[in-house]
């Protein structure tokens, strides 16, 4: 992410006139009701407008030629992302091309439009602390799978699955191919042996496995940690990992598509 890169110049940014900053959050969300026929379109050309009307009242032509710079180069930016847009846009760009910032994001928005001597960041503060950088651990019986996520986005995902023969935790391989001399009932019997197995020995491998979670978590600086899974199994590894658990969601879904679980677990 460009802003966790560039966030303490952000906060040190003031400008002097002629000079300014042009602070836009645009909500693009095509699921909003208040977006379905891409209202996001009107609204950025009037709130553009609206600056560009000032400015030309106010008779500052140094000002007016800067922010018409800076215009440019924002409608060229939409137009070039136009397909590529999410829930929402922030863009902060400087009039004496000293910063510029443009992101699209995966978290919802309220439209905003500024121009003044320095960024207005209180709504991209409250997007950061709502959505920092977390893990979502999901875990399935024998399987263990992390999300790292920064503003709706997936940074990184590890899948682990435990060696019955060794009880060791490996990275996951994919899916078992059955053997194909197996009839129906071997394969039943297969499962229910391992369905035993796996009650007798569940919290012993959950707790042989939370120490890496929790290194996991101190090595990425995860700020917020969420645990979903079946409620016994994701109860036990809340239980034993040592960082503090944000929230505890009985939900089966490791299987689900990684942003479908951002959006079920984060919000």
């Amino acid at each position: 992410m460009q802003i966790n890169k560039q966030w303490n110049k952000l906060q040190a940014l003031e400008l002097t006139k002629p000079d300014s900053v042009l602070t836009m959050y645009v909500n693009t969300d095509p699921a909003d009701p208040d977006q379905q026929g891409g209202e996001w379109k009107i609204q950025l050309k009037n709130g553009l407008n609206s600056f560009e009307n000032y400015l030309k009242q106010d008779k500052d032509k140094d000002e007016l030629k800067k922010y018409q710079v800076i215009r440019e180069k924002i409608e060229a930016f939409f137009d070039e992302n136009q397909k590529e847009l999410k829930k929402g846009v922030v863009i902060i760009a400087a009039s004496d091309n000293s910063f510029w910032l443009a992101e699209i994001l995966q978290v919802p928005v309220e439209t905003n439009f500024y121009w003044q001597e320095t960024p207005v960041i209180d709504q991209l503060e409250h997007i950061y602390s709502k959505y920092p950088r977390s893990g979502i651990v999901l875990v399935q019986q024998n399987q263990v799978k992390t999300i790292e996520t920064e503003l709706g986005e997936v940074r990184e995902i590890k899948q682990f699955e435990l060696d019955l023969d060794t009880e060791d935790w490996r990275p996951y391989a994919g899916p078992h191919r059955a053997d194909a001399s197996m009839g129906k009932g071997g394969r039943n019997t297969q499962t229910d042996q391992f369905q035993k197995r796996f009650k007798a020995n569940q919290k012993r491998w959950y707790k042989s496995i939370a120490p890496s979670l929790d290194k996991q978590a101190k090595d990425k600086q995860w700020e917020k940690i969420f645990i979903a899974g079946e409620k016994e199994e994701a109860n036990d590894l809340a239980e034993y990992m040592q960082k503090n658990i944000e929230k505890v969601s009985h939900q089966n879904i490791l299987d689900h598509e990684e942003h479908h679980v951002i959006e079920k677990i984060v919000g």
